[in-house]
């Protein structure tokens, strides 16, 4: 997991949580109307202690969806390069759902199913003037449907790693806090400015364009050195076969050479036979 993944969820969680303030206002609401006997202090303490159940929440949800990638899809895709192409592949599908693609709509249509169920649960925390009833409201708040939270647990899931799993979805709850912490007058400025810049948008194209990034330019960079290596190596090929030819030449200039070497010593000891016969015929006409 790198840094550049961090940053993504974390800004995943901040630019989407507008979106989400429409589900989880109400429950904000809900929280503050429980709390109006308690003090100032106490209020903010215990506003503090249900974020911090929320975000635990997210970090357990993490940890399972990260326990998932790599039990599941780990053992299918070790050793080649689809972890890489399916985290890319899911940066493009979250992408593409904060550009407001309705991809997560019947995901979180379930995830309601299962929020009703929990709702006995949820009636007891209430009124929230306790600490461990902030606490257990927080938790309860992780499992609210919603289709950012699907996503950021899609990136947590094929980063095969629990703990990163954790860790990126604990860093995208920091992302929405600003919003759900804020006063009215502020929760008002954010969203203005957010969806005046369309910052939403724009955090979605930005994912798009990386996930297009870590699933295509690996392999292009790969095909692209492939095609490097085939060249030098037709290269060395050629070279090596002119030295070839070069030493090939200069042994045969080399045998011709002493094959011309040996002619002439031929030719000297027939010379040297001849006046050998030449003298023994004088002696012989001598005597």
């Amino acid at each position: 997991m790198t840094m550049a993944l961090l940053a993504a969820a974390l800004l995943m969680g901040f630019f989407g949580s507008p979106h989400c303030l429409g589900m989880c206002g109400g429950l904000v609401t809900a929280f503050g109307l429980s709390m109006k006997d308690v003090s100032p202090t106490k209020r903010r303490a215990l506003v503090a202690t249900y974020h911090v159940g929320r975000l635990t929440s997210y970090a357990l949800l993490g940890l399972v969806a990260g326990f998932i990638g790599i039990t599941v899809l780990e053992p299918l895709i070790m050793g080649n390069s689809m972890p890489r192409i399916l985290l890319g592949l899911v940066l493009v599908f979250v992408g593409v759902t904060m550009l407001g693609a309705p991809f997560l709509n019947k995901l979180e249509r379930f995830g309601m199913r299962f929020w009703q169920y929990l709702s006995p649960l949820r009636q007891k925390v209430f009124p929230l003037n306790t600490f461990p009833r902030a606490l257990t409201a927080g938790l309860l708040w992780g499992f609210l449907p919603c289709g950012l939270v699907y996503g950021a647990l899609l990136i947590a899931v094929v980063a095969h790693n629990p703990l990163s799993g954790a860790a990126l979805m604990f860093v995208f709850g920091l992302g929405t806090i600003p919003m759900l912490v804020a006063t009215h007058e502020t929760v008002g400025w954010l969203r203005d400015k957010i969806g005046r810049f369309r910052l939403r948008q724009l955090n979605g194209a930005v994912m798009v364009l990386s996930g297009l990034a870590v699933a295509v330019v690996p392999m292009v960079m790969a095909n692209m050195h492939g095609g490097h290596g085939d060249g030098h190596a037709h290269m060395d090929h050629n070279s090596h076969s002119a030295m070839m030819s070069e030493t090939d030449a200069h042994d045969m200039s080399h045998m011709n050479h002493e094959m011309q070497d040996m002619d002439h010593r031929m030719n000297d000891t027939d010379h040297g036979m001849h006046d050998m016969g030449d003298d023994a015929t004088s002696m012989h006409h001598g005597q």
